[in-house]
């Protein structure tokens, strides 16, 4: 897998751990077994399964193992963030907007994933979202991303913009909430933390097209485990 593959962006990360994944630019199409949860901006995890048409989870982080199937999310300018353990038998796929951000997802979605694969290091991918350059915000959203992190946003992830509006940087501050919870550079993919809203060429955004965007699909598959490998009760989600 090289770091474009079929029509995906592919992270050097994710690579090195041998999982087959993606994130989407126009026209990408994800494997047909993909499972997608029905994402709300909220917290919720869920487990992969097969769900009939109209009976998927309401969720916005999803996780899978050896035995189970694709997982993936949907974005037109959220931060879509792929995570695998190292040895790529387990995974997780996460949908944060600045609403998903304010609420906690990606430390909701980091602690099921890392509940149920306690002694596996893990890896985590950063891909295309609405980036300072394009996405701007109100006061609102700047008091309700402070009072999660409690502390004011510093710039670059946060910048000043027209009175009583900022430009916020998505895959940035999504970064930074992965270093808070404990990884370090080597193990946070950013080769695709690109901005959605101003490459037209290669990305859905509804910031910049409205309800008639369409939308980018992402995904991710673990691989099955290593032999001689035992896992320990409960780890398949």
């Amino acid at each position: 897998m090289t770091g474009i593959e079929d029509g995906f962006l592919c992270d050097p990360v994710l690579i090195d751990s041998k999982v087959v994944h993606g994130f989407g630019v126009r026209g990408s199409q994800v494997p047909e077994s993909t499972a997608f949860p029905f994402q709300v901006h909220g917290v919720e995890v869920a487990k992969a399964a097969v769900w009939e048409p109209g009976e998927a989870p309401s969720a916005d982080a999803i996780l899978s193992g050896p035995s189970a199937s694709f997982v993936g999310i949907v974005t037109a300018d959220c931060v879509p963030i792929l995570v695998a353990a190292v040895d790529g038998t387990r995974v997780a796929a996460i949908h944060a907007g600045w609403r998903g951000l304010a609420a906690g997802v990606i430390e909701a979605g980091l602690a099921a994933f890392r509940a149920a694969n306690s002694d596996l290091d893990w890896v985590a991918a950063v891909g295309p979202a609405a980036r300072g350059c394009c996405y701007e915000v109100d006061e609102p959203v700047r008091q309700a991303l402070a009072e999660r992190y409690r502390t004011e946003l510093d710039s670059p992830v946060l910048e000043p913009g027209r009175e009583g509006h900022f430009m916020l940087d998505l895959p940035l501050l999504a970064t930074q909430i992965l270093e808070e919870i404990g990884a370090n550079s080597t193990q946070i993919g950013t080769a695709h933390r690109v901005c959605t809203v101003c490459d037209p060429e290669r990305f859905e955004s509804y910031r910049r097209d409205g309800p008639a965007a369409g939308r980018l699909r992402h995904f991710i598959a673990a691989r099955g485990p290593i032999p001689g490998r035992v896992d320990s009760p409960g780890g398949h989600p």
